[in-house]
C-alpha cells in the first residue's frame, strides 16, 4: 500500500511512534486501569495523528490549520494522562523517560507544521508541500516496553 501524504510528515511519524508506545504500555494493564486511564490515554494519543491526517486530507489550508490546533489539544490531553499514569505508578520512570523525548519533539513539530501552513495559506491547495517536515525514516524505533 502506497504511503499517504500525511504519512511522510515528520510530525505524523512522531505521533505514530508515541501512540504505538502508549498502546503497548496500556495493553499490559489490568482491565480497570485499561478501561479508565488507559482508554482515554490511547484515544488522546491516537487523536493527534487522526487530526493531522484529517487536516491534511482536507487540502484547504484553513481547515488543515484548524485540525492541527485540535491535535495540539489532544497532545495536551495525552500529556495529562501520562502524568496521571506516572503519579499513579502505572508507568515506570524508565517508560516515562522513553516517552518524554518523543513528546518533547512532538510539541515543537506541531508548532512548526502549523507555522508552515500559515506561511503557505496564500498558495492554492495543489501547491502545499511542507517538504521541511518530511523525513525518510523515523528515528524513534518501537521497542518492547516492559
Amino acid at each position: 500500500m502506497a504511503k499517504s501524504e500525511f504519512e511522510t510528515l515528520r510530525v505524523y511519524q512522531l505521533e505514530e511512534t508515541l501512540a504505538d508506545k502508549i498502546w503497548n504500555v496500556v495493553l499490559k494493564w489490568d482491565s480497570f486501569t485499561k478501561n479508565t486511564v488507559g482508554n482515554q490515554m490511547v484515544r488522546a494519543a491516537d487523536s493527534i495523528g487522526t487530526n493531522i491526517a484529517e487536516g491534511n486530507g482536507r487540502r484547504d489550508v484553513k481547515d488543515n490549520r484548524r485540525f492541527v490546533r485540535i491535535a495540539w489539544g489532544s497532545l495536551n490531553e495525552t500529556q495529562h494522562f501520562l502524568r496521571r499514569a506516572y503519579k499513579r505508578n502505572l508507568i515506570t520512570k524508565s517508560i516515562a523517560d522513553e516517552l518524554s523525548p518523543i513528546v518533547s519533539d512532538l510539541a515543537p513539530s506541531l508548532n512548526a507544521y502549523h507555522r508552515s501552513l500559515t506561511s503557505e495559506k496564500s498558495k492554492t491547495k495543489n501547491q502545499i508541500t511542507n517538504i521541511e517536515h518530511r523525513i525518510p525514516n523515523n528515528k524513534y524505533q518501537i521497542t518492547n516496553i516492559e
